[in-house]
């Protein structure tokens, strides 16, 4: 089985099995690229597809990486990984497994994630764009910090809020996530910041 043929039964497999979920794919995390982000309503996890064509080549790298970025990690792992794919990633990844079942891409979840004590919350926050940043300021009654870089607002995000406030935050903002708006709404962010600065 390859990559393009795990991915939609993952996603309705992933869907069933934690009810609200958002799935976001290819999405860049320092110099790896997740091959799925799945939002949860308080947490954020990564998932790294290893198929039976895959080989652990590049995997120790995109491991730290994920471990960043991601309040929880899988490795999903065809048939021909699926015997020694723990020896590969730490004891707090989760890890599911697929195979062919009937024609169908079965998948069971070896074990579950614990929560990854090696995350960076600048990294998982750098996931946001600037208008959600924005908006999470808002929620917290924070300054807006128009002329600052986006990592000074992120520092201060992190300063002032408690993290237990910030996981569900965060997960609201990518479900509101409109990739059709985005564009407008960062010009209109600029906009403002140019305003405010004349």
């Amino acid at each position: 089985m390859y990559d393009k043929d795990i991915r939609e039964p993952l996603f309705e497999f992933l869907e069933e099995y934690y009810g609200k979920l958002r799935i976001i794919e290819e999405k860049k995390m320092g110099r790896s690229r997740a091959d799925v982000v799945m939002i949860l309503p308080d947490a954020v996890c990564g998932l790294e597809i290893k198929s039976d064509a895959d080989t652990y080549a590049r995997l120790s790298r995109q491991v730290k990486d994920y471990n960043l970025y991601y309040d929880y990690n899988f490795i999903v792992a065809g048939t021909r990984h699926a015997h020694h794919v723990a020896e590969h990633v730490p004891d707090w990844w989760g890890i599911i497994t697929v195979e062919l079942e009937d024609g169908r891409p079965d998948f069971y979840v070896l074990r579950k994630p614990q929560e990854n004590p090696q995350v960076d919350w600048k990294k998982k926050m750098s996931l946001l764009w600037r208008p959600e940043l924005v908006h999470i300021q808002e929620l917290n009654q924070m300054p807006k910090y128009k002329e600052k870089s986006k990592q000074f607002v992120i520092e201060k995000i992190l300063l002032k809020v408690p993290r237990e406030k910030l996981y569900p935050q965060i997960s609201q903002e990518l479900f509101e996530r409109d990739y059709t708006k985005i564009a407008e709404q960062i010009r209109s962010y600029r906009k403002g910041k140019r305003k405010s600065s004349g």
